[in-house]
């Protein structure tokens, strides 16, 4: 069985304002905007190629407990150009750090970014997704594990 991680419960203040920021700085899309039962409304917004929303709600029970907005940190996103990406952003009004290579290693450098509650945010730059997009290569670990059923020790790159 698969176990995906699709949704994050992102804390606000403001779910209003919030949907704002996510879709007009980031560029995310609104997939859902809808009071989902009474006196319960959820925003769902998706960044451009992601398989992983966060979900922005108000009037909505978490029975394992209420999260206070602000308080997320390490949230992150993956581009494969992050000038281009820390150019858009500020372009767009975003506050966001310039990015820091921490070394010359694909996958080692990183822009910063809090959303208006102070949720916080990391962009990395993983130039190899350019060529090998993740949903490709979990179609294709998919495909090998189907024919290795048990095995368990494949990862992806």
């Amino acid at each position: 069985m698969d176990w995906t991680l699709e949704v994050i419960v992102l804390p606000v203040t403001d779910i209003d304002r919030a949907r704002d920021f996510y879709r007009d700085k980031l560029g995310f899309h609104v997939d859902i905007d809808d009071e989902v039962m009474p006196g319960a409304r959820v925003v769902q917004l998706t960044p451009p190629g992601s398989g992983c929303s966060i979900a922005l709600t108000e009037g909505l029970p978490n029975p394992t407990g209420t999260p206070r907005p602000g308080t997320y940190h390490g949230l992150q996103l993956c581009v494969t150009d992050i000038d281009a990406a820390h150019a858009e952003l500020a372009g767009r009004g975003v506050e966001v750090s310039a990015p820091q290579r921490y070394t010359p290693d694909d996958g080692a450098t990183f822009m910063y970014f809090t959303d208006p509650d102070g949720n916080g945010w990391a962009v990395q730059e993983y130039r190899r997704r350019e060529t090998e997009p993740l949903y490709k290569l979990l179609a294709d670990q998919a495909a090998k594990n189907a024919g290795n059923a048990g095995n368990t020790g494949d990862t992806v790159g």
